[in-house]
């Protein structure tokens, strides 16, 4: 039986063979049987990829139609504060011209914000002093004539500084600006070495004046005089680094107050009392 079965399969191999048509092995296959529904045929697989029907675009055209309205204008926002702030630095650091005459105070707001834009930061040695501005004051009253104690401006700037989350631009540059104009105006006798230096000396008698108006000293002021109070910051405790902290001294002289340094209330009642005694 064996050699018979392996001769029937021999024979058949070589029908199939000499033939060059049917498959050698027919009966291997799964056929269905007679009779039977025939299944569909399973689909080959391919290695296409196959969509995600989720998702319908990329970028913001996937996006919905609210949020690309959104995305748009957010994007417009950004294109247009960077075309401005590249066209106010450009007009900051033109030549003067018809815009910047007719809007340079606007261009100086966006430039010299509340944190004004410059080169400190970067530069080699910074600022590594504090200074201070202090004012007294010559008063005539009643009972006399008085001088005041030495009042420090800068020390009630930084009370309404600390603490405030927005502070006032006057608190943080007013008098520092002022001050540094008018040492820039002068030389270390305290005199002018441009045509600015009478501007800046009125600049700075106007704060000074402008914050002892918001006190009684119980008569007139007749004369200023103001200094200021420089003082090296102390080195961090690793460094080996030796520094003197005690403050120097620079010492202006007393002015006179005229009309023009008061605040414009002030003014007007100094006026005022300026009549009554010529009319008296």
């Amino acid at each position: 039986m064996i050699d018979g079965e392996r001769g029937g399969m021999d024979s058949d191999h070589d029908r199939g063979s000499a033939g060059g048509g049917k498959d050698a092995w027919p009966q291997a296959l799964n056929r269905p049987a007679e009779g039977r529904d025939t299944p569909e045929a399973i689909p080959p697989t391919t290695s296409m990829p196959v969509a995600d029907p989720l998702v319908t675009g990329r970028g913001m055209a996937g996006l919905s139609t609210p949020y690309q309205v959104v995305a748009a204008l957010a994007l417009s926002l950004i294109g247009l504060l960077a075309c401005t702030q590249v066209a106010m630095v450009f007009l900051h650091v033109a030549p003067s011209n018809t815009l910047t005459k007719q809007h340079g105070k606007s261009i100086d707001r966006w430039i010299y914000p509340e944190f004004e834009q410059n080169w400190k930061l970067f530069a080699p040695n910074p600022l590594q002093q504090n200074v201070a501005v202090h004012v007294r004051a010559d008063v005539v009253g009643a009972d006399g004539r008085h001088t005041t104690r030495w009042m420090n401006l800068t020390h009630e700037d930084a009370k309404g500084i600390r603490g405030n989350l927005f502070p006032s631009h006057v608190h943080q540059n007013e008098l520092r600006r002022g001050w540094d104009f008018y040492v820039n105006s002068h030389d270390s006798e305290n005199r002018p070495n441009g045509l600015r230096g009478d501007l800046s000396e009125r600049y700075v008698r106007r704060i000074a004046m402008l914050r002892l108006s918001e006190r009684d000293y119980g008569g007139t002021i007749e004369r200023i005089q103001l200094r200021s109070a420089t003082s090296s910051i102390a080195p961090p405790p690793w460094s080996t680094e030796k520094i003197s902290t005690r403050p120097v001294y620079r010492v202006l002289p007393w002015w006179t107050v005229n009309p023009d340094d008061l605040p414009e209330h002030a003014a007007e009642q100094r006026r005022d009392a300026a009549r009554a005694e010529a009319d008296q």
